[in-house]
């Protein structure tokens, strides 16, 4: 399969996802901006995809990046970082959201399992209370340390 055709707007998303939880699947969500993709990511995604049968990402726009990282971040565009997220085998769909934080599209996916970084408390997790409501699951997973995109970025302003 083509990357690009892992790449979803939210309305073929949520059809997607009705259709896999009919045929039984489990849907794992989890978002975020995954600027320049790192050891750190790839080790929580693929432990996030072993959460469920499907991993679905939400990723941050362009715009909502900046107002949460700064006027130079992205580094990478939405279109270069959803198709670099969507060539990992382990990913099964990507959907861009303008927000900065992803409760409506938890709120209209309505995933069986909401996953986050450890970094978060479950209670703490946007959009914890709409999947436990549905009857899903809130999962947190241990980050590697010493990855993080910040940190790459510093270190090639300090070469």
């Amino acid at each position: 399969m083509n990357s690009a055709d892992k790449v979803f707007s939210l309305e073929s998303l949520a059809s997607k996802i009705s259709s896999w939880k009919q045929d039984g699947d489990k849907v794992v969500f989890t978002n975020g901006c995954f600027d320049i993709l790192h050891l750190g990511h790839i080790d929580y995604l693929e432990k996030a995809s072993q959460k469920g049968d499907k991993l679905v990402i939400g990723l941050n726009s362009d715009p909502s990046v900046k107002r949460l990282k700064g006027e130079d971040r992205p580094v990478n565009n939405q279109y270069a970082r959803a198709r670099i997220l969507a060539a990992l085998g382990f990913v099964d769909a990507v959907v861009v959201f303008e927000e900065d934080t992803p409760f409506e599209l938890i709120s209209t996916l309505l995933p069986t399992t909401l996953v986050k970084g450890s970094d978060y408390l479950a209670e703490n997790i946007v959009g914890a209370d709409i999947v436990i409501d549905n009857g899903g699951s809130v999962e947190t997973i241990d980050l590697v340390d010493g990855y993080s995109t910040t940190n790459i970025i510093n270190k090639l302003r300090a070469q």
